[in-house]
């Protein structure tokens, strides 16, 4: 039995031991504990609003022709809704966007077993892919001639089954009058790895809450797709677009060419122009009722057109609930299942090497 001076220096010691705990393990999980937020860029002629949370586009607010501003994005009123958002509105998606097959690959002589969350197939990184990650702020000015905010994340080796470390910047600034500059970067630090970031926002140029956007008109600059089997997995064909629905080289409004497709657009265009790294035109959007103009260029080879097919019953802001159609994207990207087709361009990036992609949205209002 212990004495009372032996009673209280044992509970002394154990006083001091359980205070460390706390404090150390408080410590511990503060510095793992990362504020999710909204951040604003404003140039004075528009304005887009994001968060770290996906490094997600939630608004983009731009005039009309009799200058009256609308949110032309679709997404939610709070940042809660977007971690449980199953649609990617306004994300970007990686570490491989779009699909991979059978979710694996082979690199190197190795063998990726992947995360699927799509069937037995991988869709844009697995259940955890950079959408549903919180992203670092690294610099945000938000107004003035150039505002402009910049996300990174440090993806980790084995991350959704994917090889090697991976650094990851993302920047959007607001450039010139109505102009959207959309740059990623991605650096591996110890093994090669498949890279293939695209920002996921869904449009609508009439104004999120102003119906479906079938009545826009599109032109997309890609002669041929990458078709796909049942599941969306390109089949490794690159094919034309004369005479099917998928021609879209000249303006034509959506619903006079969606009616030949049962389940809408979902297909990866690729690009028509010189490889390489240069900019090239990549569509051009335009909302009649509104006048409001998209045009989209990219140094990408290849762009994802899909009419939001599977939205439906989506609460969104300001309680308006979207259905099929309610907004269309244009990723942008490399071509999907590229790291089980060697005829299409590698996504594969070395350490010492940097993945770079960059868009840029160009709005207009005619008058």
């Amino acid at each position: 039995m212990m004495n009372k001076t032996s009673t209280v220096f044992y509970c002394f010691i154990i006083t001091i031991v359980v205070t460390f705990v706390c404090l150390w393990g408080g410590g511990a999980s503060a510095s793992k504990h990362e504020d999710i937020g909204i951040y604003e860029l404003n140039n004075g002629h528009f304005s887009l609003k994001c968060t770290n949370w996906g490094a997600a586009i939630i608004s983009v607010f731009l005039p009309d022709k009799n200058g009256e501003f609308s949110d032309v994005v679709l997404g939610y009123d709070s940042v809660k809704t977007y971690k449980n958002d199953s649609t990617y509105f306004g994300s970007v998606v990686g570490r491989v966007a779009n699909r991979i097959g059978g979710a694996q690959f082979t690199l190197n002589g190795t063998r990726y077993k992947l995360d699927a969350n799509e069937h037995q197939n991988i869709l844009h990184g697995g259940h955890r892919g950079f959408s549903d990650v919180v992203w670092k702020v690294v610099k945000h000015k938000k107004d003035g001639d150039s505002p402009r905010i910049t996300f990174s994340y440090n993806s980790y080796d084995g991350e959704a089954g994917f090889p090697g470390d991976l650094e990851v910047m993302v920047t959007y600034a607001l450039v010139g009058k109505y102009k959207l500059s959309v740059k990623m970067v991605a650096k591996p630090k110890n093994k090669a790895t498949p890279v293939n970031l695209a920002q996921h926002t869904y449009w609508n140029l009439g104004g999120h809450d102003s119906g479906d956007i079938l009545s826009e008109k599109i032109q997309i600059l890609g002669s041929h797709i990458t078709p796909t089997d049942d599941e969306l997995i390109p089949t490794g064909e690159i094919a034309s677009v004369k005479g099917t629905p998928y021609d879209l080289l000249k303006p034509s409004v959506i619903k006079n060419k969606i009616k030949d497709l049962p389940d809408g657009y979902d297909i990866n265009y690729v690009l028509d122009g010189e490889e390489g790294k240069k900019m090239k035109l990549a569509a051009i959007v335009w909302d009649k009722k509104s006048k409001r103009s998209m045009k989209l260029t990219t140094d990408a080879p290849g762009v994802q057109f899909y009419t939001g097919n599977y939205v439906k019953d989506v609460k969104g802001k300001g309680g308006y609930v979207y259905e099929a159609h309610a907004g269309l994207c244009l990723e942008t990207q490399g071509f999907p299942d590229a790291v089980n087709h060697p005829n299409f361009p590698s996504q594969i990036v070395n350490p010492g090497q940097t993945y770079k992609h960059r868009m840029l949205f160009a709005f207009s209002i005619d008058d």
